[in-house]
């Protein structure tokens, strides 16, 4: 067994992992390395093991199985570990050495796994740097967040405020904010806005889903095969975190983000995360500030760096949205569909009843609709002329 074997630990996203382990290979420049994920080395271990020596009159001293050789390099992807039994997770370092490897790469690995790695061995530690706020972010989202987000131009200012602090490259804490207000003027499309300046894939998550028992499990963490919300902390390549709904949390839930708010620091029985100098949002419906106090508790509430209102449409901002939304739709489509569709006459209807819609999330669906049903018409009267 091999206790000399090197041993890299990586915190962060698969693709970054990725790009690690390439540069890894491109530095071993052995004849013939092998390369394994975890998984794909148990299996052939065990059918290693399973392997049956016969003996006979003419060899009744057969040569015993040799010991088994592991690869160069094994790979324990995040996702990996929620595969193995409970044993496994608690002797993995031996699992590991039982494989033989020469140099292992563990990906964000369970607590009680790092910690016997630490024990046993020396690991290198590496984490993701994840997108950050910086001045030119700021700089194109003053720029451009009114051409995104129509009907909110009072908020810009206070989110600008808020972000900067971020910016200090001595932070080590993240910046916590209540976006609330009306269901469907632009708070979720906010926080993807901030995201897409800054790069990679939004984590979010919607709070409203939970409402049983598997909640305390995915926030507490429950057994290692299940999904957690560190473990999606530990999995995410966003520098924004948007918790979706955060009014439909049930009060019991309410002291395991004191530490995550206050340290950027997330806690369960299976993870240990640390997101920090990061930008959490947390978006609700509720209709003002008290109301958020009385609903959260003190303790809680004073948590939050920043409370944004966000307010309904008027008419004005509900016409701007429905030519916005009509026309993306409209260019999305090729020459010959756009030649079936008088696009000033949906334009027309819709602005006539544009008092009604001041929801953009349902006005974006409705026109999705209307375009589909007006296609699917076409397509139809077109196949019935040909047939003629």
């Amino acid at each position: 067994m091999n206790d000399t074997m090197i041993v890299n630990i990586y915190y962060g996203p698969l693709h970054w992992l990725n790009d690690e382990i390439d540069k890894i290979c491109d530095t071993l420049t052995t004849e013939g390395m092998t390369k394994k994920n975890l998984l794909d080395a148990i299996d052939e271990r065990d059918n290693e093991r399973r392997r049956i020596i016969h003996t006979t009159e003419e060899n009744t001293d057969p040569e015993p199985l040799a010991e088994f050789s592991g690869p160069d390099l094994l790979i324990a992807e995040s996702s990996d570990y929620a595969s193995l039994q409970e044993h496994a997770i608690t002797n993995f370092a031996n699992l590991i050495r039982s494989l033989n490897p020469k140099h292992v790469i563990l990906h964000n690995p369970p607590s009680r796994i790092l910690t016997q790695f630490e024990r046993s061995f020396s690991p290198i530690i590496d984490k993701y740097q994840y997108p950050k706020i910086t001045g030119e972010a700021l700089k194109n989202f003053d720029k451009n967040f009114s051409n995104h987000i129509i009907g909110q131009d009072h908020v810009k200012e206070p989110l600008l405020a808020a972000m900067y602090h971020l910016t200090n490259n001595r932070r080590t804490k993240p910046v916590v904010l209540m976006l609330y207000g009306p269901s469907g003027v632009g708070k979720t499309e906010t926080a993807q806005f901030i995201n897409n300046l800054l790069g990679g894939t939004l984590m979010r998550q919607q709070f409203s889903m939970f409402h049983n028992e598997k909640f305390a499990s995915y926030l507490f963490g429950g057994k290692h095969s299940e999904g957690s919300f560190a473990h999606d902390l530990l999995d995410r390549d966003s520098g924004v975190i948007l918790i979706d709904e955060f009014d439909k949390t049930n009060s019991v839930f309410h002291g395991a983000f004191y530490q995550f708010f206050d340290d950027g620091i997330f806690v369960d029985s299976n993870y240990s995360v640390e997101v920090g100098p990061t930008l959490i949002i947390c978006t609700s419906n509720y209709e003002t500030e008290e109301e958020i106090q009385r609903s959260l508790g003190d303790a809680l509430y004073s948590r939050f760096d920043s409370f944004i209102r966000f307010t309904k449409l008027s008419r004005e901002d509900s016409c701007k949205v429905i030519y916005k939304l009509i026309d993306d739709r409209y260019n999305s489509l090729d020459p010959k569909e756009q030649e079936n569709l008088d696009i000033e006459n949906i334009r027309e209807k819709f602005l006539k009843n544009a008092y009604r819609l001041d929801n953009v999330r349902k006005l974006g669906k409705l026109i999705e609709e209307v375009f589909s049903t007006l296609l699917v018409r076409a397509f139809w009267l077109i196949r019935q002329m040909c047939n003629i």
